[in-house]
C-alpha cells in the first residue's frame, strides 16, 4: 500500500468509525506518518522521527485541529492488547468530585495488575477543574500522572495524552515535577501552531 492509498484508507476508516465527515488533511500528513510509525511499531521510521516505542504519546496542537479524532482513529486499528481507553480529563475531575481519592488509584496504580496494562489516553489535558473532596483541593491529573510515572518506570505502563497546552502551560498548571516526568514518559508529536480549526 503506497502513501496515497494509506491516507485514503485512514480517511475511509475515519468516516466509517468516527464521523461521516471525517477528513485527512494534506497539512497533517507528516504528523500522521509519525503516528503510523509509532502504532505500527515501524522501528526504522521511529528511528527516523526520534520516536521511542517505550514511551507513550503526547499529541499537542490548537483547539479543533483533530488531536482526539486521530487518537480515536488509530485506536480502532490496534490489536486488543494495545488498545487504550480515551478518557476526557474533565470527566476524570468530575469522578474525583464524586468518588474521591480512590479514583486516582483507578487510573494509576490499579492500571497494572499481574502483568496486564491498562492504557489510557487522557484527552484534553488542561481542561479539567481542580475540585475539592470534603474541602480538600486536589490537582487530580497531576496526581494521576505522577502515579502513572511510577508505574511507567517500574513496569513500562504507557500513557497517551492530547492537549493544547504548551510546555510552559504544563509547568504552570501541574508543576515542574510533573513536567519533568512527562518528558521521560512521552514522545511529543505536535500539530503546527497555525493548524486550522477543523470543526468549522
Amino acid at each position: 500500500m503506497n502513501l496515497t492509498e494509506t491516507f485514503q484508507f485512514l480517511e475511509s476508516r475515519g468516516k466509517a468509525t468516527l464521523n461521516p465527515s471525517f477528513k485527512i488533511y494534506q497539512e497533517d500528513h507528516e504528523l500522521i506518518l509519525k503516528l503510523l510509525a509509532y502504532f505500527t511499531n515501524n522501528l526504522q521510521a521511529c528511528q527516523k522521527y526520534a520516536i521511542s516505542q517505550r514511551k507513550g504519546l503526547m499529541l499537542s496542537g490548537p483547539v479543533g485541529c483533530g488531536k482526539t479524532s486521530l487518537m480515536r482513529l488509530f485506536n480502532t486499528l490496534l490489536l486488543p492488547q494495545y488498545k487504550y481507553q480515551v478518557k476526557p480529563c474533565r470527566d476524570i475531575s468530575f469522578e474525583f468530585n464524586r468518588d474521591g481519592y480512590s479514583m486516582i488509584h483507578k487510573y494509576s496504580t490499579n492500571s497494572y495488575s499481574r502483568g496486564q496494562h491498562k492504557i489510557y489516553c487522557f484527552d484534553d489535558l488542561g481542561t479539567e477543574n481542580h475540585l475539592k473532596f470534603y474541602g480538600v483541593e486536589c490537582n487530580v491529573m497531576a496526581e494521576i500522572l505522577l502515579s502513572r510515572y511510577d508505574q511507567f518506570t517500574l513496569h513500562g505502563l504507557q500513557t497517551h495524552i492530547t492537549t493544547n497546552l504548551t510546555s510552559m502551560d504544563i509547568e504552570e498548571q501541574y508543576g515542574k515535577r510533573v513536567r519533568s516526568r512527562m518528558r521521560e514518559m512521552f514522545n511529543l508529536l505536535a500539530f503546527d501552531v497555525e493548524s486550522r480549526d477543523k470543526r468549522i
